[in-house]
């Protein structure tokens, strides 16, 4: 292997958020501290005042602490706060990360973009975060609790992350939200007087919008890589070689799918949008790309796809193109569908792996069974690729 094969994952590697080498760099650390516990309701209860008191709260009172379930990157809690500013109890959402999950993110971040997104758009209220764990043991986030529900109760043999749902009569009632939120997202320029210090956003009519997200994968995949796989390998140089340009950077929310909005019944109207965590300044066709993955989809009665269980695919991107006034171009969509299945294949079979190899992560046995399914975004990245490359071997 030359010199010039063996440092393309080096190529632009200054092309990194500052703020995600640092919490990559963390991880690295925080890892050597395991195996992982998972906290008792008694230990939330008394990291919560302890982070409560540094506020400068008074008269605290943590009630109620319950696990929530599902959540393979962060442990979740709901539990009711009660102090002297508040008449009467309220009840909020703990985001914790553990020490490795199957994605690192930073919990900062993710409380600057919330801040600058409420009163635009529906999003949990921040009531604190502890970006470094101080009193929590661990970053974490603390948001309103918010009213809804991500499945309808009356349909039985859903999944709890609520991949492969179905909404029955619900669908043409969040269908038309869903596109109208998405669209307002990437049309979304409060971000230029926002106080949003720890995101980068990418140089117009430029490749940077793609080689971020690029080199962030790669080292990701370079720090928890379990064994080689020669897949992954390719996919990287093939990446790094079309990656496409960006004219407009845009925020991207990078995992705006089924399970991830909030509905009222019987009205089906989004209360929020859930899992801010991946979101980024980006392609607008990244997110197309993961809302069109058929992982997320289900079929109707009669055989058709829908995306996210809402709409047919046809008219979600025709629907987008009417709403937004932007151009689909197909090749930078599949560019960003390959991007998808390679960094999901990265989480499963790297970062999913050895969280679950160092006991480091609440739900180890979960996240261990994830990389099972790094096979089928293998499988889904030659897909891509044999009919990007068609006279490929």
């Amino acid at each position: 292997m030359n010199a010039n094969t063996t440092s393309i994952s080096d190529m632009n590697s200054a092309l990194i958020e500052p703020r995600m080498a640092y919490i990559l760099e963390r991880k690295l650390q925080r890892s050597k501290l395991g195996p992982y516990t998972p906290k008792t309701a008694k230990e939330i209860e008394q990291s919560l005042t302890r982070l409560f008191i540094a506020d400068g709260l008074n008269d605290i009172t943590i009630s109620g602490v319950k696990r929530m379930t599902g959540g393979a990157s962060k442990e979740q809690f709901l539990f009711q706060l009660q102090h002297s500013g508040l008449a009467e109890p309220q009840g909020y959402v703990l985001r914790m990360d553990p020490l490795e999950g199957i994605v690192e993110t930073c919990r900062l971040r993710e409380a600057e973009l919330l801040q600058a997104l409420a009163g635009s758009f529906p999003v949990p209220e921040i009531l604190t975060v502890d970006a470094e764990g101080d009193s929590l043991g661990n970053p974490g986030l603390i948001t309103g609790f918010v009213s809804g529900v991500t499945k309808p109760t009356s349909l039985e043999g859903q999944s709890v992350s609520g991949i492969g749902s179905s909404y029955g009569h619900y669908a043409e009632l969040i269908a038309p939200q869903f596109l109208d939120i998405l669209v307002k997202l990437h049309s979304w320029q409060g971000w230029a007087d926002a106080a949003l210090p720890n995101y980068v956003i990418p140089k117009k009519n430029s490749t940077e919008a793609a080689l971020y997200q690029v080199n962030l994968w790669a080292k990701t995949w370079q720090q928890d890589c379990v064994e080689p796989v020669p897949m992954v390998t390719l996919t990287e140089h093939w990446l790094r070689e079309n990656a496409p340009v960006c004219e407009e950077p845009c925020l991207v929310h990078c995992d705006y799918r089924v399970g991830n909005f909030m509905f009222e019944e019987p009205s089906g109207q989004i209360t929020t949008i859930l899992d801010w965590e991946l979101a980024h300044f980006g392609d607008f066709h990244e997110d197309l790309a993961w809302i069109l993955q058929k992982l997320f989809g289900t079929w109707n009665s009669q055989g058709q796809f829908l995306v996210c269980g809402l709409m047919e695919r046809d008219y979600f991107i025709s629907e987008y193109q009417r709403l937004s006034g932007r151009e689909i171009k197909p090749d930078v969509l599949r560019y960003y569908e390959v991007l998808n299945a390679w960094k999901c294949a990265i989480m499963d079979l790297s970062s999913a792996i050895i969280a679950g190899k160092r006991a480091n992560n609440h739900q180890d046995l979960l996240i261990t069974w994830l990389g099972s399914a790094g096979a089928v975004f293998l499988d889904q990245i030659e897909m891509l690729l044999r009919e990007e490359l068609p006279n490929a071997a």
